[in-house]
């Protein structure tokens, strides 16, 4: 174990943290990445972490997007799902559907986002590609 991160050779994030990244990166909330936390090894987990300013010495934050290949679908926003249910002939709009359609349409996101997870990710300070492996579902 050392503070050296290009030992690093492959990261292992879960699919819970990756979506709640992704979609806290989609809201526009507080910065949030996955965190890798010295000392490093051959192997690390990277979790979930809000950036702060003063806890991050020594740290590599990974944005979530790194972990994904180029063709992963795009969050969809309210405003998106809105005119995607005002445009169907098959249903009236409402409030309340609408609330319905965009948990589904997320739900569906979380689920096509994790058929896109990268086989690898670039770190800064590590020569090379290092392997992912996604956790859970």
């Amino acid at each position: 174990m050392t503070t050296d991160p290009s030992v690093l050779r492959s990261l292992a994030v879960s699919a819970e943290d990756l979506l709640a990244a992704m979609e806290a990166d989609a809201r526009g909330g507080p910065r949030t990445v996955l965190r890798v936390t010295p000392p490093f090894s051959g192997r690390m987990r990277a979790r979930l972490h809000v950036v702060r300013t003063a806890d991050d010495e020594g740290t590599i934050n990974v944005p979530p997007r790194a972990f994904l290949d180029d063709d992963a679908p795009p969050y969809p926003t309210p405003d998106e799902t809105a005119d995607e249910l005002r445009s169907r002939a098959d249903l009236d709009y409402s409030v309340d559907r609408h609330r319905e359609y965009h948990e589904e349409r997320v739900d569906d996101w979380r689920s096509a986002l994790l058929d896109h997870v990268a086989e690898s990710v670039t770190l800064p300070d590590v020569d090379g590609e290092i392997d992912v492996s996604l956790l859970g579902p």
